[in-house]
């Protein structure tokens, strides 16, 4: 927290705050105040497990307070580069790397971090507070202004322990997810309480009377490259950069196991691992097949999972769940994941329980599908057009997941007076702002896809994988989002994405076991991996 008008920061107030995210960080907690400046942290002990770890840090001058949440996986890299211009560590932690590149390099360290993160830091020479969230939003960050008091957490229900917070709902945000079945600005459901962007940063400062916009220090490029060459060529280079993401994201002092599901992400990155680390875990959920509804039976992966975990050697471990589990667990998890985004997320509650019983750090296959065109239906659904518009109508009428525009007016009528105002067609074409491509070939359409899925589902369904993981004192690791995997996926020719753009074949976006049963027809979609 930080009083913009230098009033003293409430310690009582702070840990209250920082108490109710204690599940995120079982393994200590610190503070640090000074006059309008409260900083809080919940630790969870990954790197350096010492004292020396203990956060908030702060450089030897007192410059320079951090509080940090996630992992800089080439810490050891910008360390050496950092003692060779004279900074001094004492401890082995990626926290104090962060803190130290902050004081050489300010808002250029953001660039050279690889890795998931969420973090502050007080300038107290300054008098000013930085925030800023990784590049892809692996790690969540959300923040307000309250009258004269900034506040910010990883979680919502942190700012809404401070008593100037009142509860209330953003009816715009209401709107917009109920368009979408996600929300694609930086609001949520919380009056008042946004949601850093993704690759962006944000300052304020004591004495300012309100705040500044976030800037985008990164941001998605997709497009066709000019000299395509050898197909051969690109499957080695994927090769070489999806297992050195892997064994980077291996770094760490507590064990490390993976989710396996038993598709193609998840298996790719187990299978990696496997041979890295003797006896990997490995953690799959399913359902029993004896109470499961139709569509049900269609997620449980278990067969498959074992087969893998067979074939890896991993020490395996499954759950079953059965009727009435979603209900049983309906009010924790909605107190942990705070606002809904995308489908159902019970089953990744259960799944992080389980693997939090054996490890503290977990490998996910997050982010395959969107990076290597994972949704063929969906790209080709909007791959011949006239122009930038049309692209839009059509991909605009596609994304309306829970209510049609017809149908919006008559279902918010109670509220309609305060958000009639709200164009969602607007907010789905501002998604696109940045990414200025030229929309010359049908190539060039699928890369506008790829952008906008990789910009609002997955991000959606990384705030929802941090929740339900944290929930449990479980960090969950994604190595398809590594900077130099991701950058070469951007690059990589859509024809080695996607089969045939001529032929379009439809899928029902609501049918279990799609993207397999897609695959299988078809052979289309992430194809080099």
């Amino acid at each position: 927290m930080l009083n913009l008008q230098g009033e003293p920061a409430s310690s009582v107030i702070l840990k209250r705050m920082t108490d109710v995210i204690a599940h995120r960080g079982p393994d200590g907690e610190g503070f640090y105040t000074n006059g309008p400046i409260g900083l809080g942290h919940r630790r969870l002990a990954i790197i350096d497990l010492s004292p020396s770890g203990h956060q908030p840090m702060m450089t030897s001058d007192g410059n320079f307070i951090l509080i940090f949440n996630g992992e800089i996986y080439n810490f050891r890299e910008l360390r050496l580069e950092l003692e060779a211009c004279g900074h001094q560590f004492y401890s082995r932690s990626d926290s104090e790397v962060v803190l130290h590149a902050y004081m050489e390099w300010g808002e250029k360290a953001l660039e050279r971090f690889n890795g998931m993160f969420a973090f502050a830091v007080w300038d107290r020479v300054r008098k000013e507070l930085f925030l800023a969230r990784d590049r892809f939003g692996i790690k969540p960050l959300y923040y307000g202004l309250f009258g004269n008091t900034f506040l910010f957490g990883s979680e919502v229900k942190a700012i809404l322990q401070h008593p100037i917070c009142r509860m209330e709902l953003d009816r715009e945000a209401l709107l917009e997810y109920f368009t979408f079945q996600n929300i694609f600005t930086d609001r949520t459901f919380f009056s008042k309480v946004s949601l850093l962007p993704a690759g962006s940063f944000l300052r304020t400062h004591l004495g300012d009377i309100e705040l500044q916009n976030p800037n985008h220090y990164w941001d998605y490029h997709f497009y066709e490259p000019d000299i395509v060459r050898d197909e051969r060529e690109y499957i080695e280079e994927l090769d070489r950069l999806l297992r050195q993401a892997v064994v980077r994201q291996l770094v760490s002092d507590v064990d490390v196991g993976a989710y396996l599901s038993g598709g193609m992400d998840s298996g790719t990155i187990t299978s990696i691992a496997a041979g890295q680390l003797p006896y990997m875990k490995s953690f799959t959920c399913g359902f029993d097949l004896n109470s499961a509804s139709g569509m049900e039976i269609n997620f449980d992966e278990r067969a498959k999972a074992e087969m893998m975990s067979y074939r890896f050697k991993t020490e395996h471990y499954e759950m079953v769940l059965k009727a009435g589990d979603m209900e049983r667990i309906m009010p924790k998890l909605a107190w942990h994941i705070e606002e809904p985004r995308l489908g159902q997320s019970y089953p990744n509650y259960y799944a992080a329980q389980l693997a939090s019983k054996f490890v503290k750090v977990c490998l996910s296959g997050g982010g395959g599908d969107e990076i290597f065109g994972g949704y063929p239906w969906r790209y080709y659904r909007a791959v011949v057009n006239t122009n930038f518009d049309d692209y839009i109508d059509k991909y605009y009428l596609y994304w309306q997941r829970l209510i049609p525009n017809g149908d919006i007016k008559r279902v918010f009528k109670p509220i309609w007076s305060d958000v009639k105002h709200i164009q969602t067609r607007d907010i789905f074409r501002g998604v696109f702002t940045k990414h200025a491509n030229e929309l010359a070939r049908p190539e060039d359409y699928i890369n506008h896809s790829l952008y906008f899925e990789i910009k609002t589902f997955l991000h959606g369904l990384l705030v929802v994988e941090d929740k339900m993981s944290m929930a449990h004192g479980l960090e969950t690791r994604v190595p398809f989002l590594d900077n130099d995997l991701v950058d070469f996926a951007m690059r990589l020719p859509v024809h080695l994405k996607l089969a045939n753009l001529n032929e379009a074949v439809r899928v029902n976006e609501n049918e279990a076991g799609k993207s397999d049963k897609y695959f299988q027809r078809t052979r289309d979609g992430k194809r080099a991996l």
